[in-house]
């Protein structure tokens, strides 16, 4: 079991920054990584970001390549998201996402999907203001 926890959500103007945090506890998977995703009103959950925690390796959606920087606190079990140049028309929840749960290797696909997950934090929501 693993439990997530998402903060750092607000309001921010276009063209700001954000930093969310997820501090995590329990057992996840070894070799699989932890991500963020985010929900826009009326999308499906879509990929932000993933980190991968034994080999510090990193992978982005391309659409927040060179804005956002994944990473975690080295003296606790914390995730971040560093959001910088916020756009207006990325308001969304949030969240970060884990794995407790053995895979196979079928069901690898680079962490890059919602399915691919099986915990997940509340949310926090984001809001860019223009």
């Amino acid at each position: 079991q693993v439990q997530l926890v998402e903060s750092g959500g607000g309001l921010v103007q276009a063209g700001g920054s954000l930093r969310l945090s997820c501090a995590a506890s329990g057992r996840t998977v070894s070799n699989f990584p932890m991500g963020w995703f985010r929900q826009a009103p009326g999308k499906e959950r879509e990929f932000v970001a993933n980190f991968f925690w034994a080999g510090g390796s990193t992978s982005y959606a391309n659409s927040v390549k060179g804005r956002f920087t994944i990473s975690r606190a080295n003296y606790k079990n914390t995730l971040y998201l560093q959001m910088n140049s916020l756009k207006p028309e990325e308001p969304a929840v949030y969240y970060c996402a884990a794995r407790a749960e053995p895979y196979s290797s079928g069901s690898y696909s680079g962490g890059h999907t919602p399915y691919e997950y099986d915990s997940w934090g509340q949310g926090t929501q984001i809001t860019v203001s223009s």
